[in-house]
């Protein structure tokens, strides 16, 4: 891992960007690891398209993290200047309003576009950011990964100290990221993505609920051109009405930012991580899962 990075480093940043899309593009004729996944996904997500569509958007999509996992291992090395020319943000105005007042924001996104590219974006710009992650399974590959997100300014919580860690960056005013499109098993609510019930994380609503923050979607996608450039928007997801009980709450603000990624994943399919089962736990009425 450390010679590819190394290589993708040395490289001018046209060539290593389309030496990891070839590399993702042949993954998905050759090897095509959870290939079997990635069009049971895209079956499930738009039922009307075409096999050949969803034969096409998954081979992009394979070729779009390749390129894009290229990008992750040039950004470790990437100066606060050249991240500031790479990524445009839509959506200050809110991050600056909460900074005036002394609060946090919390914002949720889900795996599309280059989400790491989004956060160094948001912190080269002075806002201070923490994401909440899971621990790879691989302590070395996991040390990498956290060393290069601090090496950028941007804060780890893991996801096991979520509750106390976020909440205190939050009330510190500072962002905090968090993942809201993976299978949350029992543990989640259910809300429709894609005309599917799909088990969705509490957390983004419960933290900004409990911090008393805006919460807020948050999206990179990767512009056209043959230069990685990415549009980093960020946007409120509307507050929920005065009075209403608490899991009535966490139910209309989980289901507001899940269709707020659904509406963007529309826009840019080939740019979504298709290969996880987001529709792996089923509801309680159903027996087995898609």
């Amino acid at each position: 891992m450390r010679v590819v990075a190394a290589v993708c480093g040395g490289l001018p940043a046209v060539v290593a960007d389309r030496a990891g899309a070839l590399l993702g593009w042949v993954a998905a004729r050759v090897g095509r690891p959870r290939w079997g996944v990635v069009m049971s996904q895209l079956r499930l997500a738009f039922p009307d398209a075409t096999e050949g569509w969803r034969r096409t958007v998954g081979r992009r999509s394979y070729a779009h993290f390749g390129r894009e996992a290229v990008a992750m291992f040039r950004l470790a090395g990437a100066s606060r200047a050249e991240i500031l020319k790479r990524t445009r943000l839509v959506g200050r105005e809110l991050l600056e309003k909460a900074a005036r007042e002394g609060r946090g924001v919390m914002v949720v996104s889900g795996h599309l576009g280059n989400w790491e590219v989004g956060a160094a974006g948001v912190v080269a710009r002075g806002f201070p950011m923490d994401i909440i992650v899971a621990r790879q399974r691989n302590r070395h590959f996991d040390r990498y990964l956290t060393r290069a997100r601090e090496r950028l300014g941007v804060g780890v919580i893991p996801r096991g100290d979520a509750p106390r860690g976020a909440l205190a960056s939050l009330k510190a005013g500072r962002v905090v990221g968090l993942m809201g499109d993976q299978d949350a098993r029992a543990a989640g609510v259910f809300v429709d993505f894609f005309g599917r019930p799909a088990s969705t994380a509490r957390g983004p609503a419960v933290l900004s609920m409990r911090a008393g923050v805006v919460l807020a979607t948050f999206c990179a996608i990767r512009l056209p051109g043959w230069r990685p450039r990415y549009e980093v928007r960020i946007e409120a997801v509307p507050e929920v009405e005065p009075g209403i009980d608490r899991a009535a709450a966490v139910m209309t603000l989980t289901r507001a930012f899940t269709s707020r990624l659904e509406e963007q994943v529309r826009k840019q399919p080939c740019q979504y991580f298709w290969h996880h089962r987001r529709w792996k736990t089923p509801p309680p009425e159903e027996d087995t899962p898609p």
